[in-house]
Protein backbone atom coordinates (compact mmCIF):
# COMPACT_ATOMS: atom_id res chain seq x y z
CA UNK A 1 0.00 0.00 0.00
CA UNK A 2 1.69 3.70 -0.98
CA UNK A 3 1.82 5.96 2.15
CA UNK A 4 -0.53 9.03 2.26
CA UNK A 5 2.58 11.47 3.91
CA UNK A 6 3.17 14.57 1.96
CA UNK A 7 6.35 16.35 3.25
CA UNK A 8 5.33 19.81 4.46
CA UNK A 9 5.56 22.29 2.07
CA UNK A 10 9.62 23.74 0.74
CA UNK A 11 7.74 26.76 -1.11
CA UNK A 12 8.15 30.52 -0.17
CA UNK A 13 5.32 30.45 1.66
CA UNK A 14 6.37 28.12 4.36
CA UNK A 15 7.29 29.98 7.74
CA UNK A 16 11.22 29.74 8.30
CA UNK A 17 11.76 26.87 6.42
CA UNK A 18 15.54 27.92 6.06
CA UNK A 19 15.34 29.54 9.57
CA UNK A 20 15.16 33.22 7.60
CA UNK A 21 13.07 34.47 9.82
CA UNK A 22 10.32 34.67 12.74
CA UNK A 23 7.19 33.52 13.18
CA UNK A 24 5.32 36.00 14.98
CA UNK A 25 2.53 33.54 16.10
CA UNK A 26 5.23 31.33 17.24
CA UNK A 27 6.53 31.51 21.11
CA UNK A 28 8.99 34.43 21.45
CA UNK A 29 12.50 31.74 21.11
CA UNK A 30 11.00 29.04 19.02
CA UNK A 31 12.79 29.29 15.26
CA UNK A 32 12.99 26.55 12.86
CA UNK A 33 16.60 25.40 12.78
CA UNK A 34 16.88 25.21 8.85
CA UNK A 35 16.94 22.10 6.68
CA UNK A 36 18.01 18.43 7.20
CA UNK A 37 21.17 18.53 6.24
CA UNK A 38 21.05 15.41 3.08
CA UNK A 39 21.50 11.75 3.78
CA UNK A 40 24.96 10.62 4.30
CA UNK A 41 27.32 8.51 2.35
CA UNK A 42 25.77 5.50 1.60
CA UNK A 43 29.56 4.07 2.23
CA UNK A 44 29.57 5.46 5.90
CA UNK A 45 26.56 2.36 6.50
CA UNK A 46 28.64 0.06 5.93
CA UNK A 47 31.38 1.17 8.21
CA UNK A 48 29.04 2.09 10.83
CA UNK A 49 28.14 -1.46 10.83
CA UNK A 50 31.22 -2.76 10.54
CA UNK A 51 32.39 -0.62 13.28
CA UNK A 52 29.46 -2.42 15.54
CA UNK A 53 30.44 -6.09 14.65
CA UNK A 54 33.69 -5.25 16.09
CA UNK A 55 32.75 -3.75 19.15
CA UNK A 56 30.07 -6.65 19.54
CA UNK A 57 28.00 -6.79 22.77
CA UNK A 58 30.89 -4.16 24.39
CA UNK A 59 28.69 -1.46 22.64
CA UNK A 60 24.84 -0.45 23.08
CA UNK A 61 23.33 2.22 20.84
CA UNK A 62 20.56 3.91 21.50
CA UNK A 63 18.64 5.87 19.74
CA UNK A 64 15.59 8.54 20.46
CA UNK A 65 12.75 8.85 18.65
CA UNK A 66 13.41 12.27 17.00
CA UNK A 67 16.55 11.19 15.35
CA UNK A 68 17.16 10.64 11.64
CA UNK A 69 16.39 7.13 10.28
CA UNK A 70 19.84 6.65 9.12
CA UNK A 71 21.06 6.63 12.78
CA UNK A 72 17.99 4.96 14.61
CA UNK A 73 18.92 2.19 12.05
CA UNK A 74 22.01 1.24 13.84
CA UNK A 75 20.09 1.32 17.55
CA UNK A 76 19.69 -1.62 19.69
CA UNK A 77 16.77 0.27 21.24
CA UNK A 78 14.53 3.01 20.19
CA UNK A 79 12.51 5.46 23.00
CA UNK A 80 11.86 8.59 24.41
CA UNK A 81 14.66 10.01 26.89
CA UNK A 82 13.60 7.91 30.49
CA UNK A 83 13.09 5.15 28.12
CA UNK A 84 17.03 4.57 27.21
CA UNK A 85 18.26 6.04 30.04
CA UNK A 86 16.24 2.96 31.87
CA UNK A 87 17.22 1.02 29.37
CA UNK A 88 21.19 1.34 29.61
CA UNK A 89 21.16 0.77 33.32
CA UNK A 90 19.60 -2.63 32.22
CA UNK A 91 22.45 -3.31 29.98
CA UNK A 92 25.47 -4.02 32.92
CA UNK A 93 27.37 -6.03 30.65
CA UNK A 94 27.79 -2.98 28.08
CA UNK A 95 31.12 -1.37 28.18
CA UNK A 96 29.95 1.54 26.02
CA UNK A 97 26.27 3.29 25.76
CA UNK A 98 26.12 5.07 22.81
CA UNK A 99 23.44 7.52 23.09
CA UNK A 100 22.31 9.43 19.87
CA UNK A 101 20.20 11.60 21.62
CA UNK A 102 20.92 14.90 23.17
CA UNK A 103 23.18 15.53 26.42
CA UNK A 104 20.70 15.82 29.34
CA UNK A 105 19.85 11.88 28.19
CA UNK A 106 23.46 10.99 27.80
CA UNK A 107 23.82 12.54 31.51
CA UNK A 108 20.76 10.66 32.99
CA UNK A 109 22.30 7.71 31.27
CA UNK A 110 25.43 8.06 33.21
CA UNK A 111 23.84 8.77 36.45
CA UNK A 112 22.02 5.66 36.12
CA UNK A 113 24.95 3.19 34.86
CA UNK A 114 27.87 1.53 36.60
CA UNK A 115 31.15 2.95 37.46
CA UNK A 116 32.55 0.63 34.98
CA UNK A 117 30.50 1.80 31.87
CA UNK A 118 31.18 4.83 29.74
CA UNK A 119 28.77 6.84 28.46
CA UNK A 120 29.22 8.11 25.06
CA UNK A 121 27.60 11.23 23.14
CA UNK A 122 28.51 11.23 19.33
CA UNK A 123 28.67 15.21 19.34
CA UNK A 124 28.61 16.97 22.32
CA UNK A 125 26.94 20.16 20.49
CA UNK A 126 23.91 18.20 20.34
CA UNK A 127 22.27 20.23 23.84
CA UNK A 128 18.59 21.01 24.26
CA UNK A 129 17.17 24.18 24.17
CA UNK A 130 14.76 23.78 26.70
CA UNK A 131 17.26 22.37 29.34
CA UNK A 132 19.16 25.24 28.91
CA UNK A 133 16.45 27.29 29.39
CA UNK A 134 16.76 26.44 33.52
CA UNK A 135 20.43 27.40 34.81
CA UNK A 136 21.46 26.59 38.52
CA UNK A 137 22.48 29.40 39.26
CA UNK A 138 19.19 31.10 38.53
CA UNK A 139 17.13 28.36 40.16
CA UNK A 140 19.20 28.82 43.59
CA UNK A 141 18.29 32.47 43.30
CA UNK A 142 14.77 31.94 42.82
CA UNK A 143 15.00 29.01 45.93
CA UNK A 144 16.62 31.86 47.82
CA UNK A 145 13.60 34.38 47.32
CA UNK A 146 11.08 31.44 48.49
CA UNK A 147 13.39 30.99 51.23
CA UNK A 148 13.10 34.61 52.17
CA UNK A 149 9.19 34.68 51.65
CA UNK A 150 9.27 32.00 54.45
CA UNK A 151 7.62 29.63 51.68
CA UNK A 152 10.26 27.09 50.81
CA UNK A 153 9.02 24.66 53.46
CA UNK A 154 6.06 24.43 51.90
CA UNK A 155 7.37 23.90 48.05
CA UNK A 156 8.47 20.55 46.09
CA UNK A 157 10.86 20.95 43.55
CA UNK A 158 10.20 18.90 40.32
CA UNK A 159 11.70 18.61 37.33
CA UNK A 160 10.95 17.11 34.02
CA UNK A 161 13.35 14.54 32.57
CA UNK A 162 14.35 16.95 30.05
CA UNK A 163 16.54 18.95 32.53
CA UNK A 164 20.37 18.80 32.99
CA UNK A 165 22.15 16.93 35.64
CA UNK A 166 22.74 19.88 37.81
CA UNK A 167 18.86 20.90 38.25
CA UNK A 168 18.20 17.09 38.47
CA UNK A 169 20.76 16.98 41.39
CA UNK A 170 19.42 20.54 43.09
CA UNK A 171 15.56 18.75 43.23
CA UNK A 172 16.89 15.69 44.66
CA UNK A 173 19.06 18.30 47.60
CA UNK A 174 15.52 19.24 48.03
CA UNK A 175 13.50 16.51 48.49
CA UNK A 176 11.84 16.28 44.83
CA UNK A 177 11.12 14.01 41.77
CA UNK A 178 11.60 13.82 38.60
CA UNK A 179 9.04 13.27 36.02
CA UNK A 180 8.53 12.20 32.54
CA UNK A 181 5.61 13.29 30.46
CA UNK A 182 4.28 10.29 30.69
CA UNK A 183 3.96 10.07 34.73
CA UNK A 184 3.47 13.66 35.39
CA UNK A 185 0.65 13.40 37.04
CA UNK A 186 1.67 10.58 39.79
CA UNK A 187 4.89 12.68 40.29
CA UNK A 188 2.76 15.59 41.18
CA UNK A 189 0.19 14.39 43.05
CA UNK A 190 3.27 12.84 45.38
CA UNK A 191 4.25 16.43 45.52
CA UNK A 192 1.72 17.48 46.80
CA UNK A 193 1.64 14.75 49.40
CA UNK A 194 4.90 16.19 50.39
CA UNK A 195 4.22 20.19 50.51
CA UNK A 196 1.09 22.74 49.10
CA UNK A 197 3.49 23.97 46.23
CA UNK A 198 5.13 22.70 43.46
CA UNK A 199 8.16 24.57 41.85
CA UNK A 200 8.17 23.06 38.17
CA UNK A 201 10.83 23.14 35.93
CA UNK A 202 12.39 23.38 33.26
CA UNK A 203 8.62 23.35 31.13
CA UNK A 204 5.72 25.70 32.11
CA UNK A 205 3.67 23.98 29.30
CA UNK A 206 3.90 20.26 30.47
CA UNK A 207 3.02 21.60 34.53
CA UNK A 208 0.53 24.21 33.32
CA UNK A 209 -1.31 21.47 31.09
CA UNK A 210 -0.95 18.52 33.77
CA UNK A 211 -1.98 20.48 36.56
CA UNK A 212 -4.91 22.18 34.84
CA UNK A 213 -6.70 19.53 32.63
CA UNK A 214 -5.62 16.43 34.73
CA UNK A 215 -5.60 17.96 38.58
CA UNK A 216 -8.53 19.88 38.21
CA UNK A 217 -6.27 23.41 39.20
CA UNK A 218 -7.10 26.94 37.75
CA UNK A 219 -4.85 28.42 35.33
CA UNK A 220 -4.82 31.28 38.15
CA UNK A 221 -3.24 28.72 40.47
CA UNK A 222 -0.39 28.91 38.20
CA UNK A 223 2.41 31.42 38.35
CA UNK A 224 4.87 31.75 35.71
CA UNK A 225 8.28 32.43 37.36
CA UNK A 226 10.99 34.52 34.37
CA UNK A 227 14.70 34.40 35.80
CA UNK A 228 15.44 37.36 33.41
CA UNK A 229 13.21 39.24 35.47
CA UNK A 230 13.60 40.99 38.77
CA UNK A 231 12.03 38.27 41.84
CA UNK A 232 10.88 36.19 38.86
CA UNK A 233 8.48 38.65 37.38
CA UNK A 234 6.06 37.71 40.73
CA UNK A 235 4.95 39.68 43.71
CA UNK A 236 5.34 37.77 46.63
CA UNK A 237 1.14 37.78 47.04
CA UNK A 238 1.45 35.28 43.80
CA UNK A 239 4.11 33.57 45.33
CA UNK A 240 2.44 33.00 48.48
CA UNK A 241 -0.74 31.92 46.51
CA UNK A 242 0.37 29.90 44.30
CA UNK A 243 -0.03 26.23 43.71
CA UNK A 244 2.29 25.66 41.03
CA UNK A 245 5.16 28.18 40.39
CA UNK A 246 6.05 27.46 36.42
CA UNK A 247 9.80 27.80 35.15
CA UNK A 248 9.38 30.08 32.43
CA UNK A 249 11.08 27.05 29.59
CA UNK A 250 9.77 25.21 26.52
CA UNK A 251 10.34 23.18 24.32
CA UNK A 252 11.41 24.81 20.54
CA UNK A 253 10.06 22.17 18.27
CA UNK A 254 6.90 21.70 20.11
CA UNK A 255 5.99 25.38 21.09
CA UNK A 256 5.69 25.98 17.08
CA UNK A 257 2.47 24.42 17.15
CA UNK A 258 -0.48 27.18 17.56
CA UNK A 259 -4.24 26.89 17.66
CA UNK A 260 -4.44 28.57 13.87
CA UNK A 261 -1.62 25.24 13.01
CA UNK A 262 -5.15 23.08 14.78
CA UNK A 263 -8.28 24.97 12.87
CA UNK A 264 -6.61 24.79 9.61
CA UNK A 265 -6.16 21.37 9.08
CA UNK A 266 -9.46 21.12 10.95
CA UNK A 267 -10.83 22.62 7.93
CA UNK A 268 -8.78 21.27 5.53
CA UNK A 269 -9.30 17.47 6.64
CA UNK A 270 -12.65 16.84 7.77
CA UNK A 271 -12.61 14.41 10.76
CA UNK A 272 -9.11 14.77 11.40
CA UNK A 273 -7.56 13.24 15.50
CA UNK A 274 -5.50 15.93 16.34
CA UNK A 275 -3.09 14.59 18.51
CA UNK A 276 -0.28 16.46 20.21
CA UNK A 277 2.41 16.13 23.45
CA UNK A 278 1.88 17.55 26.24
CA UNK A 279 5.33 20.07 25.90
CA UNK A 280 2.50 22.40 23.02
CA UNK A 281 1.19 25.33 24.28
CA UNK A 282 -2.41 25.42 26.71
CA UNK A 283 -4.43 26.09 23.52
CA UNK A 284 -3.47 23.75 21.46
CA UNK A 285 -3.39 21.20 23.89
CA UNK A 286 -7.17 22.25 25.08
CA UNK A 287 -8.29 22.09 21.44
CA UNK A 288 -6.64 17.99 20.64
CA UNK A 289 -8.52 15.32 20.69
CA UNK A 290 -5.74 13.34 22.15
CA UNK A 291 -2.18 14.59 24.02
CA UNK A 292 0.46 12.15 25.27
CA UNK A 293 4.12 11.55 25.53
CA UNK A 294 5.81 10.34 22.42
CA UNK A 295 5.33 6.74 23.79
CA UNK A 296 1.88 7.30 24.02
CA UNK A 297 1.88 8.87 20.28
CA UNK A 298 3.10 6.06 18.79
CA UNK A 299 0.72 3.73 20.66
CA UNK A 300 -2.28 5.72 19.36
CA UNK A 301 -1.07 5.97 15.82
CA UNK A 302 -0.29 1.79 15.88
CA UNK A 303 -3.72 1.45 17.52
CA UNK A 304 -5.63 3.92 14.98
CA UNK A 305 -8.21 1.95 12.52
CA UNK A 306 -7.14 2.12 8.84
CA UNK A 307 -8.19 4.56 6.47
CA UNK A 308 -8.40 7.05 9.81
CA UNK A 309 -6.51 11.03 9.64
CA UNK A 310 -4.33 11.90 12.06
CA UNK A 311 -2.80 15.42 12.28
CA UNK A 312 0.47 14.89 14.89
CA UNK A 313 2.11 17.90 16.95
CA UNK A 314 5.35 16.40 17.63
CA UNK A 315 9.23 16.13 16.32
CA UNK A 316 9.08 15.60 12.58
CA UNK A 317 11.22 12.97 12.70
CA UNK A 318 8.94 10.47 14.40
CA UNK A 319 5.77 12.23 12.77
CA UNK A 320 7.23 11.11 9.23
CA UNK A 321 8.25 7.76 10.66
CA UNK A 322 5.04 6.79 11.57
CA UNK A 323 2.96 7.84 8.50
CA UNK A 324 5.21 5.21 6.22
CA UNK A 325 5.26 3.09 8.87
CA UNK A 326 1.07 2.74 8.49
CA UNK A 327 0.63 3.18 4.69
CA UNK A 328 -3.49 2.40 5.91
CA UNK A 329 -3.98 5.52 7.83
CA UNK A 330 -3.41 9.50 6.93
CA UNK A 331 -0.69 10.40 8.84
CA UNK A 332 0.48 13.92 8.88
CA UNK A 333 2.42 17.08 10.93
CA UNK A 334 0.17 19.62 12.53
CA UNK A 335 2.22 22.16 11.11
CA UNK A 336 2.82 22.93 7.78
CA UNK A 337 6.15 24.01 7.91
CA UNK A 338 9.51 21.99 7.72
CA UNK A 339 11.03 22.22 11.37
CA UNK A 340 12.97 19.66 12.81
CA UNK A 341 14.62 19.73 15.89
CA UNK A 342 18.37 21.33 15.48
CA UNK A 343 20.46 19.65 18.48
CA UNK A 344 18.77 16.56 18.23
CA UNK A 345 19.82 16.00 14.26
CA UNK A 346 23.29 16.94 15.11
CA UNK A 347 23.79 12.97 16.36
CA UNK A 348 23.71 12.49 12.16
CA UNK A 349 25.59 9.35 10.72
CA UNK A 350 28.87 10.71 10.07
CA UNK A 351 29.25 11.64 14.08
CA UNK A 352 27.73 7.64 14.87
CA UNK A 353 30.25 6.45 12.27
CA UNK A 354 33.49 8.23 14.20
CA UNK A 355 32.03 7.36 17.90
CA UNK A 356 31.94 3.81 17.17
CA UNK A 357 35.29 3.49 15.21
CA UNK A 358 37.09 5.51 17.73
CA UNK A 359 36.18 2.99 20.42
CA UNK A 360 37.27 -0.04 18.24
CA UNK A 361 40.53 2.13 17.73
CA UNK A 362 40.97 1.97 21.73
CA UNK A 363 40.17 5.74 22.32
CA UNK A 364 36.36 7.07 23.97
CA UNK A 365 35.36 9.95 22.66
CA UNK A 366 33.13 12.53 23.81
CA UNK A 367 32.52 10.82 27.02
CA UNK A 368 29.92 12.21 29.47
CA UNK A 369 30.76 12.24 33.07
CA UNK A 370 28.57 13.99 36.12
CA UNK A 371 30.49 14.91 38.78
CA UNK A 372 29.95 12.18 42.39
CA UNK A 373 27.58 14.72 44.66
CA UNK A 374 25.48 15.71 41.84
CA UNK A 375 24.86 12.16 40.50
CA UNK A 376 24.11 11.22 43.76
CA UNK A 377 21.37 13.32 44.45
CA UNK A 378 20.04 13.08 41.10
CA UNK A 379 19.89 9.67 42.08
CA UNK A 380 17.87 10.71 44.62
CA UNK A 381 15.29 12.82 42.85
CA UNK A 382 15.36 9.53 39.93
CA UNK A 383 15.24 7.36 42.62
CA UNK A 384 11.93 9.18 43.73
CA UNK A 385 10.25 8.57 40.54
CA UNK A 386 10.83 4.96 40.06
CA UNK A 387 9.28 4.17 43.28
CA UNK A 388 5.83 6.80 42.49
CA UNK A 389 2.97 4.30 43.00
Amino acid sequence: MTSTWTEPSNTATALLLLGRGTDPASERGVDCPGDLPAPSDPGLVERARAAKETLGDRVFVLGHHYQRDEVIQFADVTGDSFKLAREAAARPSAEFIVFCGVHFMAESADILTGPDQRVVLPDLAAGCSMADMAVLGQVQTAWEQFEELGIAADVVPVTYMNSSADIKGFVGRNKGVVCTSSNAKRALTWAYEQGSKVFFLPDQHLGRNTAVLEMGFELDDCVLYDPHKPNGGLTAEQLRNAKMILWRGHCSVHGRFTIDSVREVRERVPGVNVLVHPECRHEVVRAADQVGSTEYIIKALEAAPAGSAWAVGTELNLVRRMALAHPDKQIMFLDRTVCYCSTMNRIDLPHLVWALEELVAGRVPNQIVVDADTAHHARVALDQMLALP
